[in-house]
C-alpha cells in the first residue's frame, strides 16, 4: 500500500507545456514536479503562517514596540555607527 495520495488539478496548458519542457530537461517526471512544488509551496506558505501567528501571539501579549520606539531605536543605532566611524577615522588619522 502507497504512503502517498494522489491528487487531481487543472493546468493551464501553457503551464502544463511548461512543465513538460522543465521535466524533459530535469529526466523527471510530471508527477515528481507536481510533488515538489507542491511541498514547496506548502511548506513556505505554513512557515508564513506560522511566522504571522507568532507575531499575533506577541502582540496579545503586549510583547512589540510602536512606530515611535522603533524610530527612536533606529535614530539611536545610526548615532551610535556614526560615532564608531567617527573614531575609527580617527584613529586611522593619528596612525598616518
Amino acid at each position: 500500500m502507497s504512503k502517498s495520495q494522489v491528487i487531481t488539478a487543472r493546468i493551464d496548458p501553457e503551464v502544463m507545456a511548461l512543465v513538460d519542457r522543465l521535466a524533459a530537461a530535469q529526466g523527471r517526471s510530471r508527477s515528481w514536479l507536481a510533488a515538489r512544488a507542491i511541498e514547496k509551496m506548502a511548506r513556505a506558505e505554513t512557515a508564513f503562517l506560522d511566522f504571522v501567528k507568532e507575531g499575533e501571539d506577541a502582540i496579545a501579549r503586549g510583547d512589540y514596540l510602536t512606530q515611535e520606539q522603533i524610530e527612536a531605536w533606529i535614530t539611536e543605532m545610526k548615532v551610535g555607527a556614526r560615532a564608531k566611524i567617527a573614531a575609527q577615522k580617527h584613529e586611522r588619522d593619528e596612525a598616518a
